[in-house]
């Protein structure tokens, strides 16, 4: 087998000569071109800067003493740029002072060639800087093509994610709506008790992750009224103690329908399905909480509810003004809800009557 049939193939490359003598540049040219590269020359350090803003080469071979700008000066500006930096740079020399090779290598040189210039040597030192720097470039090239896949997955990712979450909030709102239907009601005060529940939550600080789970949850509050009748759910006029015990079941069957799910958002609003009727003082129930053994949720959730049912129509009752309601609000602050919701709630008192304007029912 002939020893030459696997021999990889020496790199072609794109290479800048820099001299300020036409007779170094035309004998870099003599000896590189028969190889196959392509060469350009720049006269100059001026020169060269600008040859190379043009198009970017892959190796250059630059000489030291040069006129308006030298070598040195040349190389710490091609270094010192973010696009040029990784270009390998050969200092053609003439200089033999371990000094000016140090200032050389200082400056960002990545080799030396002596003259007068060597052709086997300048062969073997051309191949092994094309050689270094071609697998810089496909090292680059992979890094690029791998983050640009892996914003590609991510994007993907994130659409399917948000499908699904749009997908499984969609369920969780026709659900509710089903047992919100059995009272009358639109739909909307769902949306309504959601968006109420997490603009109060961000105003008291809660995370914002815990801000969209709540606005999320607590539309959920009531959906243990799809297992309470049609009778006393509609019955137009007060409920008697028998009914009245009927009613308060909803809590407790809200969170039955919800209990046991590896769901965080599930877990807060089984939470909330059960406490969003407890008190601060502890009148409340089904079990009588009181102060902060109530979830911070279901106490949010707490105003939200009552305000929404102040202002709507329901089979009992008108809706009351906004002024009679923000005023049993107030009345009620210490005793049924929270004080610090109660501030929350009157802080953000704007963006509450936008939600309930841009959440009317139809």
């Amino acid at each position: 087998m002939n020893s030459t049939e696997h021999k990889i193939p020496a790199p072609i490359g794109n290479i800048l000569v820099v001299d300020d003598q036409d007779f170094n540049l035309r004998l870099l040219e003599a000896f590189l071109t028969p190889l196959g590269h392509t060469v350009r020359f720049a006269t100059d350090g001026m020169d060269c800067i600008e040859k190379v803003q043009e198009e970017k080469p892959d190796l250059i071979l630059l000489d030291i003493m040069m006129p308006r700008m030298d070598g040195f000066e040349t190389a710490v500006q091609l270094k010192n740029n973010a696009e040029t930096r990784r270009i390998p740079l050969v200092m053609v020399t003439s200089l033999t002072e371990v000094d000016e090779r140090v200032k050389a290598l200082e400056c960002g040189a990545d080799d030396f060639l002596s003259k007068p210039v060597n052709e086997m040597e300048l062969r073997a030192r051309v191949n092994s800087l094309l050689e270094v720097k071609a697998y810089h470039d496909h090292m680059r090239d992979y890094q690029k093509k791998l983050e640009s896949e892996v914003a590609r997955r991510t994007e993907e990712l994130r659409e399917a994610f948000a499908t699904i979450k749009r997908s499984s909030l969609e369920t969780i709102y026709r659900l509710s709506r089903a047992a919100e239907f059995k009272d009358d009601d639109t739909g909307e005060h769902i949306i309504r008790i959601g968006h109420f529940s997490a603009a109060i939550a961000k105003h008291m600080g809660l995370s914002e992750q815990e801000v969209e789970t709540i606005l999320y949850a607590a539309p959920m509050h009531d959906v243990g009224k799809i297992a309470t009748p049609d009778a006393i759910l509609r019955k137009p006029g007060k409920l008697d103690a028998d009914e009245w015990i009927i009613m308060k079941q909803h809590c407790q069957q809200g969170a039955l329908i919800l209990e046991d799910s590896d769901s965080k958002l599930l877990q807060l609003a089984e939470s909330i399905a059960l406490t969003h009727h407890e008190k601060w003082d502890g009148s409340g129930y089904p079990h009588g909480l009181q102060g902060s053994e109530i979830p911070i949720a279901g106490r949010i959730t707490a105003i939200a509810d009552v305000f929404d049912a102040l202002t709507s129509k329901r089979p009992y009752k008108e809706p009351f003004s906004l002024e009679k309601s923000f005023a049993i609000i107030q009345e009620s602050k210490g005793s049924h809800f929270d004080p610090k919701v109660v501030d929350a709630f009157f802080a953000i008192n704007d963006e509450i009557l936008k939600i309930k304007q841009e959440y009317q029912n139809n």
